[in-house]
């Protein structure tokens, strides 16, 4: 039986049970570090029922990265729904908020420190951190219609969005203050 990675919405009750303590482990305790007989022993299932309703380690892996996508992109619109021009520094204060509340930093770029290029979760890190970027020239050109390379805007406040929560932890909440402050000049 061949499974796909699912929205955690059409899981079934024991299945997103399994997803929310194999999701808290992927992210506190790394992915490789991970086992199934760990996440089946805390979900309170045997391994044969996780395998029922995963397949592979793999595709529970996926549905974590997906589901932890999805989640945060719904934060993320209903944040930009409610924001102030330019609504591209929301993304700004979006990190910040992760950034308190996050242990151990962005669950895409740990995912990626630990997975090959191959693995059927890459597919959905490059997803989430390409929609990210697309968003941010999205509100760009909203806020500046005639802006010249929007693009190239967006890349760079990108970059700078990433690199500061990347490094929240080693320099503190105040980088991605900063950073804000360094794309508020370059919006304008």
């Amino acid at each position: 039986m061949e499974h796909e990675v699912a929205d955690a919405g059409d899981l079934t009750p024991r299945a997103r049970r399994i997803l929310e303590v194999a999701s808290e482990l992927f992210y506190d305790r790394g992915i490789h570090a991970v086992g199934v007989d760990t996440i089946a022993a805390e979900s309170g299932v045997t391994k044969r029922t996780l395998y029922n309703n995963f397949g592979a380690k793999d595709v529970l892996v996926a549905t974590y990265l997906k589901n932890r996508h999805s989640g945060w992109w719904r934060g993320l619109e209903e944040r930009l729904a409610a924001a102030e021009p330019p609504r591209a520094l929301t993304l700004f204060d979006v990190y910040a908020e992760d950034a308190r509340t996050s242990k151990r930093g962005c669950a895409f770029l740990n995912a990626a420190a630990e997975l090959p290029a191959d693995h059927p979760a890459y597919a959905i890190i490059r997803y989430h951190k390409r929609s990210v970027e697309d968003r941010l020239g999205e509100l760009i050109a909203e806020h500046e219609p005639g802006a010249a390379e929007p693009e190239r805007l967006a890349r760079h406040l990108f970059l700078l969005l990433e690199g500061a929560f990347a490094h929240h932890g080693i320099h503190g909440e105040g980088l991605l203050a900063e950073a804000r402050e360094i794309a508020r000049g370059l919006l304008t």
